[in-house]
């Protein structure tokens, strides 16, 4: 399979991550070879906005960086909390820096501008003003558009986006 040997660290909020924006891209990259391992700031059970429960397995603060080829955070209206925690923009950065992919979708790339990474960068996010504004802060360049690559950062807008997201993730890995 075109992804056999790659892992990929899939980061949710402990709640309100968006549903299909984990499910959608993870069995895309399960099916073509990829092994995911979903993180959050615990490994108790997070639940999605709409009822999905998920156990992690593991928290974002044990994640050995070195071990992942990509990194992917899930949107949702709980995803710009996971921009409090320390842990979430150092391994963002930590991702970026070594010059591995890094992926968000919907709200989840406002974490990405917290972690200070985007400068210079296009980007997409869900249509809502504080990240927008986020971005100008970061020195990001917003598109519109419901899916941006820009080297290594993938970017995507939204729930209807989710599958594309997850292609665009597997060319990025299959690189």
């Amino acid at each position: 399979m075109l992804l056999d040997g790659k892992n990929v660290l899939y980061i949710i909020a402990q709640r309100n991550f968006r549903d299909e924006e984990l499910e959608v891209p993870e069995k895309i990259l399960k099916n073509e070879g990829a092994k995911v391992v979903i993180a959050s700031i615990t490994t108790d059970e997070a639940v999605g906005m709409l009822g999905m429960r998920v156990k992690p397995d593991i928290t974002v603060r044990t994640a050995a960086v070195d071990r992942f080829d990509a990194v992917v955070i899930a949107g949702g209206s709980g995803s710009p909390k996971l921009a409090d925690y320390p842990e979430v923009l150092s391994v963002v950065r930590r991702f970026f820096e070594r010059g591995k992919i890094v992926a968000a979708i919907c709200l989840a790339p406002f974490v990405l501008a917290k972690a200070g990474i985007l400068k210079g960068v296009t980007v997409t996010v869900s249509r809502a003003d504080f990240a927008i504004s986020e971005f100008g802060r970061a020195g990001a360049v917003y598109s519109d558009k419901h899916i941006v690559v820009d080297g290594k950062i993938i970017t995507a807008d939204g729930p209807a986006a989710a599958k594309e997201f997850g292609e665009e993730i597997v060319k990025a890995l299959a690189k």
